[in-house]
């Protein structure tokens, strides 16, 4: 109990400043190089561009990932985890046909590669079943491996758009699961994809659900509720700082998260999150967009408290932390 009591913060003590100096510190000596994740060939961001991304609250990480973990059955039999993984990893028109805008007819001519489509494990019939489903145009199969679409507006631009969208047309696997490969670590087969999709992936009966991850916070938050997302907030900048060989103190870091997710949704810590969204008028107006603040509190008639640092620094007074809490009146 004694170590509980000693262990405890001094009453006054301005924990958002020393947490804020405790992060952004070695966050100045942070790399901006990329991080190559073994196996997913791509480059994710680390050190301070992930820093960056996680207290923004990016609605979607620069490269997201997720690990997904399975059950025992497929965890532990490698020929099965790479099964999944293959059913896992989409699969779009782009990547089994060849596509050619003809202007002069205006139609777009889709020429489908047989040892590709093998490869993907796809059958021509299903192909032609997707195409039709579209509804880009009227399909018109001419040979084995040809078929021509005529989108059902003639114009350039919408020839344009129609083979874009024919490009990015989903055959099978998991949308937004651009690459899936199986790793090996702690005794068990896991998948390690580049693109995230929670709710799809939750829907496999091979999938771990309790265990399965992302690095994509706003995802967490929308599927798995606050909790997670500040658990994720937590669990990714540590993350980043330990690669770094930063040693910071991990109360820190959730007092970070815990301001972040206090009203129950996951706010970003600049103008549009926090910073912006202060009660104290001078406060908010000391950070950014100062005019724009003024004007309001003053349109909108607000009071200002002088209950914070930065509006007690701003008219001189004793800032309320540490011995300023302390209020003497003489007898």
């Amino acid at each position: 109990m004694a170590k509980k009591v000693n262990m405890a913060v001094e009453v006054g003590e301005a924990v958002g400043i020393v947490a804020a100096q405790s992060i952004g510190e070695p966050g100045t000596q942070m790399t901006m190089r990329t991080f190559h994740y073994a196996g997913v060939a791509e480059q994710v961001p680390t050190g301070l561009p992930r820093l960056i991304e996680i207290v923004d609250v990016r609605r979607e990480p620069k490269k997201p990932l997720m690990n997904i973990y399975l059950k025992e059955e497929y965890a532990k039999d490698e020929a099965k985890a790479k099964e999944v993984a293959e059913k896992i990893e989409e699969v779009n028109l782009n990547k089994i046909a060849a596509l050619r805008e003809n202007f002069e007819k205006k139609e777009i001519e889709v020429e489908i590669l047989p040892e590709l489509l093998r490869y993907e494990g796809l059958e021509l019939d299903d192909v032609l079943k997707r195409l039709k489903a579209s509804g880009i145009g009227k399909v018109e199969q001419t040979s084995e491996t040809k078929v021509v679409i005529k989108p059902k507006s003639a114009t350039l631009k919408s020839i344009r758009r129609a083979t874009e969208r024919l490009s990015e047309l989903h055959l099978k696997g998991v949308r937004g699961i651009n690459r899936a490969l199986v790793m090996h670590e702690n005794d068990e087969y896991y998948i390690r994809t580049g693109g995230s999709n929670l709710v799809d992936t939750m829907k496999l009966p091979e999938v771990d659900v309790a265990r399965l991850y992302t690095n994509n916070i706003k995802e967490i938050e929308s599927v798995f509720g606050i909790e997670a997302a500040r658990n994720a907030i937590v669990f990714e900048a540590k993350q980043v700082l330990d690669m770094q060989k930063l040693d910071v103190d991990v109360r820190h870091i959730n007092l970070l998260a815990d301001a972040m997710c206090m009203d129950g949704a996951v706010k970003s810590v600049g103008r549009h999150g926090l910073s912006g969204e202060k009660a104290s008028i001078l406060a908010r107006a000391a950070f950014e967009e100062t005019i724009k603040h003024l004007i309001n509190a003053a349109i909108e008639g607000e009071e200002e408290n002088l209950i914070g640092v930065t509006e007690n620094i701003i008219i001189g007074q004793p800032v309320p932390v540490g011995t300023g809490t302390v209020k003497l009146a003489m007898q």
